[in-house]
């Protein structure tokens, strides 16, 4: 709920209060069966704005068309067939309650950049060769197997992490300096990961496994006309309405998800982006060598190479 409203620096300010209380949220959350409610949503916000909590806590900082055209484009001719990948490994943030991944609803929300641990086939593969790689961390496949389309996508990436360390310098500068310590980053970022959906309308979730000392962002990239999709702090009674070319800034650590989205063109795409630095990423890799990484990389290559020779495999047997 808006309590206060002010201006400083030509940017439009807001202090905001507590709509439901932090037991009302836990219950409305619980294993991630919610959606946001538009009647939750008091206002929505399509302006330049700050927003901040009744002890003056950063929640969201929003700016209109700050992202280059020609970066967006780059970005999306390399990532939309990868980012358009089925995929059932999101259970917490699409509601599902099922442990085993292979019974998920499948969402088009995928990672790509580094990850901590490894993937399902990938631990099939480590079982089936009686490998036990020394580290838990490894390329993505879009990052591993794409590699040269990968490399095109950083120009956004590096775009949004100069307006990170412009608008928001001290955060920026708690998540870099661990950036800094790990050559599994992209480019020249503070970020080691990005997750993209397509028409993914998220549960209320708070972030995990992100820098707790840094701060969320998100971009939206889109193909065709729609409505919705804006992404919400129902516990503040807040909406942002994010568009191509806008820079979002939020506490991912509050409450969020976004409402509905509904194509007004046939096939139309809502690409969502997320860069951000898993910590476990840093941790686990933070120690090692240029040559290290070379011959851990090639190990988790092998094991990804393996399981897609059995996949062949079996289908030619079929």
């Amino acid at each position: 709920m808006i309590k206060k409203i002010f201006e400083k620096n030509g940017i439009i300010g807001y202090e905001v209060s507590k709509k439901f209380s932090d037991k009302d949220m836990e219950n409305n959350k619980k294993f991630f069966t919610q959606t946001v409610k538009r009647e939750w949503i008091d206002k929505i916000m399509d302006h330049d704005a700050d927003i901040f909590d009744e002890n003056g806590k950063l929640l969201l900082m929003f700016r209109k068309k700050l992202l280059t055209k020609n970066s967006i484009d780059l970005f999306y001719d390399n990532i939309k067939k990868f980012a358009q990948t089925p995929t059932s490994n999101r259970g917490s943030t699409s509601g599902s309650k099922n442990k085993d991944v292979r019974f998920n609803p499948k969402i088009m929300s995928n990672i790509f950049g580094y990850m901590d641990g490894f993937s399902p086939s990938q631990k099939r593969s480590m079982k089936n060769n009686n490998i036990k790689p020394k580290y838990h961390v490894r390329e993505t496949r879009f990052t591993q197997d794409f590699h040269e389309q990968y490399e095109k996508t950083i120009p956004l990436i590096e775009e949004i992490n100069g307006l990170y360390k412009k608008l928001l310098p001290q955060h920026f500068n708690n998540q870099n300096k661990k950036a800094k310590q790990t050559l599994y980053k992209i480019g020249n970022t503070a970020f080691t990961t990005v997750t993209t959906n397509i028409n993914f309308q998220t549960r209320i979730h708070k972030d995990s496994g992100d820098d707790a000392d840094g701060f969320g962002n998100l971009v939206v990239i889109e193909d065709g006309k729609y409505s919705g999709g804006e992404t919400c702090l129902p516990q503040y009674g807040i909406g942002v309405d994010v568009r191509m070319g806008d820079m979002l800034f939020m506490d991912v650590h509050e409450w969020h998800g976004n409402l509905p989205i509904k194509a007004l063109d046939k096939d139309a795409k809502r690409l969502s982006i997320v860069c951000y630095l898993r910590v476990n990423v840093w941790k686990r890799s933070k120690n090692m060598t240029a040559k290290q990484i070379k011959s851990h990389n090639k190990i988790v290559s092998s094991l990804s190479k393996s399981r897609r020779n059995a996949i062949t495999k079996k289908k030619r047997n079929n």
